[in-house]
């Protein structure tokens, strides 16, 4: 084939279709199933007025809303091939460092008697199967848009989907769960989120490849 007939033949090809709006549907639709499923199945802590008072309180909620939000700017880059990551990656640590400040401040300011207390709390089974069961619908919605995008690195963007859908039904569940402790927090919370990233990267890995 001659050049001028290879240019003529790529020219003649239809251009790539980006995904609208409207890729967003199944995403968007799996937290909305997430918050109904919430609203219907869990209800808020009853002193959560006071609560929303306390530093360990606001924290636990800050740090799950940090991660979702670093979660989400990852994603957005590594969903579409050749762009660039930016700083997205860094700010994933800015929750985790803001747990670790509040796990040494509270291993300072408590005897070493009420560590263990602290650890387990009183809803560790339940925050391992209430996040995980409430991040299943966005983490489902997640991997149908990504299907629209041709990420490169399916496990990776499917296990930053399930930090995403993970830490956003921490959020919801944090409402609801009375222990407050970032000892509590930095080991449950973080546990089950990863327990949902590491269903995000097994589904990466089957339904994004190319």
């Amino acid at each position: 084939m001659r050049t001028e007939d290879l240019i003529n033949a790529l020219a003649a090809d239809p251009p790539a279709v980006r995904p609208g709006p409207g890729a967003l549907l199944p995403l968007a639709a799996g937290i909305a199933i997430m918050i109904l499923g919430y609203g219907i199945l869990l209800d808020a802590r009853p002193d959560i007025a006071e609560a929303a008072r306390s530093a360990a309180f606001i924290l636990k909620l800050a740090a799950a809303a940090l991660l979702a939000v670093a979660a989400a700017g990852t994603l957005v880059r590594l969903a579409r091939p050749g762009r660039s990551i930016g700083p997205w990656p860094y700010a994933l640590l800015l929750p985790i460092l803001l747990l670790g400040g509040g796990v040494v401040a509270t291993i300072a300011g408590t005897p070493a008697s009420d560590w263990g207390a602290r650890l387990v709390g009183t809803n560790a089974l339940a925050c391992l199967t209430v996040i995980p069961a409430l991040a299943a619908a966005p983490l489902a919605g997640a991997i149908v848009w990504l299907r629209s995008r041709a990420p490169t690195r399916p496990a990776s963007v499917g296990a930053l989907a399930g930090i995403l859908a993970g830490s956003l039904a921490a959020v919801l569940y944090g409402t609801t769960c009375i222990d407050d402790s970032p000892l509590f927090v930095a080991t449950w919370y973080l546990l089950a989120i990863a327990t949902v990233a590491a269903a995000g990267a097994l589904l990466g890995q089957r339904f994004l490849r190319w």
